[in-house]
């Protein structure tokens, strides 16, 4: 079934009016687009809790802070509908830029301490980019439910830190990673890639695979680190901007999962910048 393309705010609103005066809880999955099936698995996870759906898809130019990313960024609308049919979503939410941030914008919404790190080191902006859409998509979708992958952990600890400070009344659901067979998180920049670099992308998966494996023995991170950023240059990465384990809940930095953990890396293979984060058995 063709889900119904959803440009006008108005319009969305008369359409979640109608669903929550009958008593329906509305689910929203927020992407930007070019979907792979990491976000699909997303909206197979919102079908299995909420009664209603809408897949929102908007590439947001307030969490690029590099013009040729934003131009480069994949827009794949009909696919990406086409995409969505076998799902029966309610409302494909399409809204263009001056929808979301009219003439004389200028309200940012920023959450502190967990954005200073990771991405948010390396990005300046980023997150309040971030913050500041995913609040107004809420709001317009009248969501009850959010759904978010952990691929993007840090974005997904934001938003769930919004919702909660916001009282925005919005569970925000967080939903593992889906990999291709041989490791790689699917990402929408992995259409990027040359086909040499794509063979190389795995590398990243197979040595954080390895640093967990080996901290769960109770190495450090600090031993750990040199040969596998040794590894990652061998295989053509060219830069690295994070290889760290931090814990889940405040993304503190740590040097032996002695608490809840995820590795977190972010490296650049063949000018496409590449996330991933795995998590890390407990030292008992």
């Amino acid at each position: 079934m063709t889900a119904p393309i959803v440009r006008s705010l108005p319009e969305l609103r008369a359409m979640t009016k109608a669903w929550h005066m009958a008593g329906e809880t509305i689910g929203v999955v927020p992407t930007m687009g070019a979907l792979h099936d990491g976000h699909l698995s997303l909206v197979a996870a919102a079908k299995s809790r909420a009664d209603r759906v809408i897949v929102t898809i908007f590439v947001n130019p307030k969490q690029f802070n590099n013009p040729e990313d934003l131009a480069n960024y994949p827009r794949t609308e009909h696919e990406d509908a086409r995409k969505l049919e076998r799902f029966a979503v309610d409302a494909i939410y399409v809204p263009d830029g001056d929808t979301m941030y009219p003439q004389g914008f200028s309200t940012t919404v920023s959450v502190d301490g967990l954005t200073d790190v990771l991405c948010g080191a390396h990005r300046p902006g980023h997150f309040d980019g971030v913050a500041t859409v995913v609040t107004k998509l809420f709001t317009q979708t009248s969501a009850d439910l959010a759904f978010f992958g952990e691929k993007d952990f840090q974005q997904l600890q934001v938003v769930r830190r919004l919702a909660r400070d916001l009282d925005l009344g919005v569970e925000v659901v967080g939903c593992p990673t889906i990999r291709e067979i041989d490791g790689l998180a699917m990402s929408s920049r992995n259409l990027l890639l040359s086909d040499r670099a794509r063979v190389k992308a795995p590398i990243m998966h197979e040595v954080m695979e390895g640093i967990a494996e080996a901290l769960g023995r109770g190495e450090a991170m600090s031993d750990l680190y040199p040969a596998a950023e040794k590894r990652l240059m061998n295989a053509d990465f060219l830069s690295i901007d994070y290889l760290e384990l931090r814990a889940c809940d405040d993304l503190s930095l740590l040097d032996r999962p002695t608490r809840p953990a995820r590795l977190f890396a972010a490296a650049h293979l063949a000018g496409v910048r590449l996330i991933d984060n795995i998590d890390v058995p407990l030292l008992s």
